[in-house]
């Protein structure tokens, strides 16, 4: 674990219950932290005293249990620690910033798991660690109309069996006007799924 002096903790979520945050405050109590705690119908807050510095931690209120949430800066390297515990642990989402002289390291962390690392040096940034692949605009792009394609032709296959029935049932009662209508339509939905298809 690095022992940064300043760690930044976005879009924190972690969730809880009431079990677990009494622990938490037993744990924090046996670390020498100095802290207080309050509530009201909607939130827990945990206060947090790291030498001069207050640390609210902010827990809300779900049906069943609790979700702490927000954006932290924390100052202590045993506290940050103990944060980070709890998101592997707890499996949580977070974008954690880890600053250092004029270097930013930037974890984005999913289920607990980092899935990208990102170091930034003044102007320059570069990818350490990506999870899966690195799709650019270009490749969203091709999945996103590869998906579009994909889910027209599921409809025209869904209209072609509409029509396919309708044709059916014409050519059992003997109704030759609607049966000529829905081959006419049964063409245009072959040529549609022919370029679809293309």
């Amino acid at each position: 674990m690095n022992k940064s002096y300043e760690v930044e903790y976005c879009n924190l979520e972690l969730r809880f219950d009431r079990r677990h945050i009494q622990q938490l405050i037993r744990d924090l109590i046996q670390d020498g932290y100095s802290l207080y705690w309050s509530e009201n119908e909607s939130v827990f807050i945990i206060s947090v005293r790291t030498g001069r510095k207050l640390t609210k931690l902010r827990f809300q209120r779900l049906a069943k249990g609790y979700k702490l949430v927000g954006d932290y800066v924390i100052k202590d390297a045993k506290l940050a620690e103990w944060l980070e515990k709890l998101i592997g642990d707890l499996r949580g989402h977070a974008v954690v910033k880890r600053f250092k002289d004029r270097q930013i390291l930037i974890e984005n962390i999913l289920f607990g798991e980092v899935i990208r690392l990102v170091e930034i040096n003044g102007m320059e940034h570069r990818v350490i660690y990506q999870k899966g692949p690195i799709l650019d605009t270009e490749k969203m792009a091709e999945l996103y109309a590869s998906q579009s394609a994909e889910q027209q032709l599921e409809s025209l296959q869904q209209e072609l069996d509409r029509e396919l029935e309708e044709l059916y049932e014409a050519l059992q009662k003997g109704d030759k006007e609607l049966a000529e209508a829905c081959k006419e339509k049964l063409r245009k939905l072959r040529i549609k799924l022919i370029r679809l298809e293309w």
